[in-house]
Formats: structure tokens, C-alpha cells, sequence
């Protein structure tokens, strides 16, 4: 029995040394692979900025022809992206006060001018969000060695919103040119000097288009199946084809649709969802009926570093469809206004003031306007809005009153009663709710206003939902079988008395 524990204690204690041998040499040899492999400049960034996810100003370089040696393409992408990644770490320093990752873009001595600003703005109290949104760099020189280049940004849009204490105190857009010598060191095109020659406070006009003969008689559309996932994994040309003929049919002219941005990609916009998107419209085209595309649907940041991607994602957008004739205008945004209070009006306004600059810049031929939702957030950026668009769900003998508030204050553009309806929900969760009935006299008294009012309409919806996602009314039962049941077809695809006065 002795002899028995011995045996095994000795085989233990083997294998503890071989083990332990084990591990040794694979310390050793895992010290060897890395001592042998050569550094990923990604690694070598303390802040680990990944630019391609968080800052993505448009810039277009002028054609080469700078002085001194030739640059090749893998080096101006290089000086690019260390340029464009100086910028953004010059821009979190400014927003937090504090240094880290300066010294990867910037030389020693450019370093001292920015860390006293950072030093004087901690002292104040105060903090600067900005971004710049386009660049137009000019490589003016490229030294032989290869380890100095000089460019000229000109016209760099940049905006600024000042802090003072956490309050607003300046919100500024200018276009500057600049200035910028950079040094090749340690693998990085380092910021020596960068200078701003000259700067313009930016105050574009509004550039408008004709909508003369706009006549929407519309309606908001969903398919039934998979509402709030028009372009998912059930996304069906058949379905929306036979959905497009029944709106036809009704006698209306166009629809609503609406782009997610998260669900098409956010800055890097999936090419699937394009074509899905372009076949939807096709379809709308083949039946006659014109598109309002709503863009950032359920998107609620607004944050001024994440501008310059927000700006690539509608870029793309646009471009996709832009030419298409089922395009009839672009909603920058459902419903802003219901973000005022979480993210500040002052900075959900500018948003949509800078992103309908953007979308003018890449279709200047169709309208734009914006889907408040409701009549008294509607003047707000009408003088660049080419179309005012709002929602209506509130008590209808209130209507006239507010419709002639906002003909005052906004004579001379077209007015869209963008959503409206009523739910025809009577159940457990709500049993003295309007049956279907009560559906059917509220669009028929809405027409009556539409009519005398001479509004443009897009109601809401065509189906009452089976499922409605938790992220458009939350989780509570009544509130979410009360949208289920908005729709002029019921959930058994039966028309429902209201669809009588769907258009008149």
C-alpha cells in the first residue's frame, strides 16, 4: 500500500515537471514569434483610433503636381490618413481637454501650441466639439528624401459648437484654408506646422427647387408581413408589387418609405440594401406611384464627431436613387423634434441644418423637407426646407386653427399632412377604444379638411400589424395593440369601412 502511494506521488510530481517544461518553452518560443515580426502601425496608436468607423470627411485631392520627387499612391494614402487622423485627435483633445494621441500626429514643437490651448480651455471651463466635413488638400511638395511634404487644404468646411461651463455659448461653420508641414518620424507623417491662411464665417443660401404641380396623395407604407424590416431577410418583390398596385388602385400617387440607418450599414452602407432599396423603387415606377424616402429612421445621436459618417451614409443613399423617376423627395428625418429634449434643440437643428446642405450638394433637383411631428415645430429651418411636412394626431376640431398658425408663419410653400390617422384598436387593453367605424368617420372628417385646406396627405398606414417591434411603441401591451390596428386593411386583409375615404 506504501509502495502503491509512492508510485503515484512520483507520477504526479513527473508530470507537474513536464508540465512545467512545457509551459517554459512555449513562453519562449511565443517571445521568439513576437520579437520576429514586425510592428502593426495600428498597435502602435495609443488612442487606437479607427478612422474608418469614426471620421470620414469628404476630401478630394487636386491632381499632383507638386514640386520636388514624384509620391506615389501608398505614401499619399499614408500622408491622408495620418492628416485626416491628426484633425480627429486634435478634435477629441478640444472636446475632453486632454492630450492623448497628440503626440502621434503632431511634432514636439506643434505639440506646445496645442497643449497650452488645451491648458488654457481647462482653466476656463470651457470645451469645443467640432468636425470638419469637406477637405480639398493640394500637395504643394514632396522632398526628395521623402521624409517632408507640404500641403494646401483649401476650402475646409469646419463647424464648432463652444462650451463655457457646459452652456452653449458659440456655434460657428466657416471655411478656412490651411497651411500644413509634415515630417516622416517613427512611421508616422507628423503635423510641423499647420496654419489657417484664411477663414469665412459659413453662410450659404438655401437652394431651392421647383414644386410646381406637386400634388402627394400618399400614404405611409410598411409591408405587413414585417413592418419596421421592409428590407430585411422577408423582403419580398412580389408582396411589395401587389401591395403598390392596391395603393394605385385606391387612387393614391405615391408612398412613404423609410431608411434605417444602422439597418442599411451607418457609414458603410451594405450594397444589399441598396439593391433591395432600388428594386422597391422600380417596382413604385411600374405602377405609377412616386416615393418620399425618409432617411435616418430610428437614429437619435445627432453628436457632432459622428457628422462626417452620418454624411457618407446619406451620400450614399442619395446617389443610389438620386436619378431614379419613382423619386419624388427626401425627408431628412422623422420626427426630430421628439429628440429635442434628450439631445438639445440647439444641436438636433444644426444636424438637420448641415445634413440638408449635404443632400443639396448631391441631388439638386428634387425637394427636401423634414417630418415633424407635429404643426408647431414646422417653421422651424423653413427657409430651407423646399416642402413643409408635418403630422397630425391630435383632436381634429383643432385642426383649421392650427393649419392657419402655420399658413402665417410659412405663406408660400406647400403644406403635406405627412402622417395622420386613428387607431380602430377595442379590445382588453383599451375597451372603450374607437372601433372600426370611428376609423371611418375620422378619415372622413380629416378629408374634409384636407380638401378645404388644400393639403398635400401621406396617411397612416395601409395594413393594421400582427407584430409590432418593441423598439417603435416599447414593450407595454396597450400601447402596442393600439398600433397594430391603424391600418385601412385588417389583419386578415379585409378592406375596413375606413378605406372608403382613403383619398377623398
Amino acid at each position: 500500500m506504501v509502495g502503491l502511494s509512492k508510485n503515484i506521488l512520483r507520477t504526479i510530481l513527473i508530470l507537474s515537471y513536464v508540465i512545467l517544461i512545457g509551459l517554459i518553452i512555449y513562453g519562449l518560443s511565443s517571445l521568439f514569434s513576437y520579437l520576429n515580426t514586425g510592428a502593426d502601425r495600428s498597435t502602435m496608436l495609443h488612442t487606437e483610433i479607427k478612422k474608418v468607423e469614426q471620421y470620414l470627411p469628404k476630401l478630394e485631392w487636386e491632381p499632383l503636381q507638386n514640386e520636388g520627387r514624384p509620391m506615389d499612391n501608398e505614401n499619399l494614402n499614408a500622408l491622408q490618413n495620418d492628416y485626416l487622423d491628426a484633425w480627429y485627435v486634435k478634435q477629441i483633445a478640444y472636446k475632453t481637454n486632454k492630450t492623448a494621441g497628440i503626440k502621434d500626429y503632431y511634432t514636439d514643437s506643434a505639440r506646445e501650441n496645442l497643449f497650452a490651448f488645451i491648458e488654457l480651455n481647462k482653466a476656463e471651463n470651457i470645451t469645443i466639439e467640432a468636425t470638419t466635413l469637406k477637405h480639398n488638400p493640394n500637395l504643394e511638395f514632396f522632398s526628395e528624401d521623402g521624409q517632408l511634404a507640404v500641403i494646401t487644404d483649401k476650402n475646409v468646411v469646419e463647424y464648432k459648437r463652444i462650451f463655457k461651463a457646459d452652456k452653449l455659448v458659440l456655434e460657428t461653420k466657416e471655411t478656412a484654408t490651411y497651411k500644413a508641414v509634415f515630417l516622416l518620424e517613427d512611421g508616422f507623417w507628423r503635423i510641423r506646422h499647420l496654419v489657417k491662411e484664411t477663414a469665412d464665417i459659413h453662410e450659404a443660401e438655401a437652394q431651392h427647387v421647383s414644386v410646381d404641380g406637386l400634388d402627394i396623395k400618399g400614404i405611409n407604407y410598411y409591408p405587413q408581413a414585417n413592418p419596421w424590416d421592409m428590407f430585411g431577410d422577408q423582403f419580398s418583390t412580389d408582396t411589395i408589387s401587389k401591395d403598390f398596385k392596391i395603393i394605385k388602385d385606391a387612387g393614391l400617387n405615391s408612398v412613404r418609405l423609410f431608411v434605417q440607418y444602422e439597418d442599411f450599414g451607418k457609414a458603410a452602407v451594405s450594397p444589399k440594401k441598396i439593391e433591395k432599396l432600388i428594386q422597391t423603387f422600380n417596382i413604385a415606377e411600374k405602377h405609377n406611384l412616386k416615393i418620399v424616402l425618409t432617411l435616418f429612421d430610428f437614429y437619435g445621436d445627432y453628436s457632432v464627431m459622428n457628422w462626417t459618417l452620418n454624411q457618407r451614409h446619406a451620400e450614399t443613399i442619395v446617389n443610389a436613387v438620386k436619378n431614379h423617376n419613382a423619386l419624388l423627395a427626401w425627408d431628412i428625418k422623422n420626427e426630430p423634434n421628439l429628440d429635442f429634449e434628450s439631445r438639445g434643440r440647439d444641436l438636433v437643428v444644426a444636424w438637420l441644418d448641415n445634413m440638408i446642405d449635404l443632400v443639396k450638394s448631391v441631388d439638386d433637383k428634387h425637394p427636401v423637407t423634414i417630418g415633424w411631428s407635429n404643426t408647431q415645430s414646422a417653421s422651424i429651418l423653413k427657409d430651407k426646407v423646399d416642402v413643409i411636412s408635418f403630422h397630425y394626431y391630435e383632436d381634429l376640431n383643432k385642426l383649421d386653427d392650427a393649419l392657419k398658425t402655420l399658413k402665417t408663419e410659412i405663406p408660400n410653400k406647400p403644406l403635406v399632412l405627412q402622417e395622420f390617422g386613428v387607431s380602430s384598436y377595442r379590445g382588453l387593453w383599451n375597451p372603450f377604444g374607437n372601433s372600426e367605424e370611428d376609423q371611418a368617420n375620422y378619415h372622413k372628417k380629416i378629408q374634409e379638411h384636407i380638401s378645404e385646406n388644400h393639403l398635400q396627405f401621406m396617411s397612416w398606414t395601409l395594413y393594421d400589424f400582427t407584430k409590432i417591434p418593441k423598439e417603435v411603441v416599447g414593450r407595454l401591451p396597450w400601447r402596442k395593440r393600439a398600433q397594430e390596428h391603424f391600418g385601412f386593411i385588417d389583419q386578415n386583409g379585409e378592406t375596413k369601412p375606413a378605406y372608403e375615404f382613403i383619398t377623398k
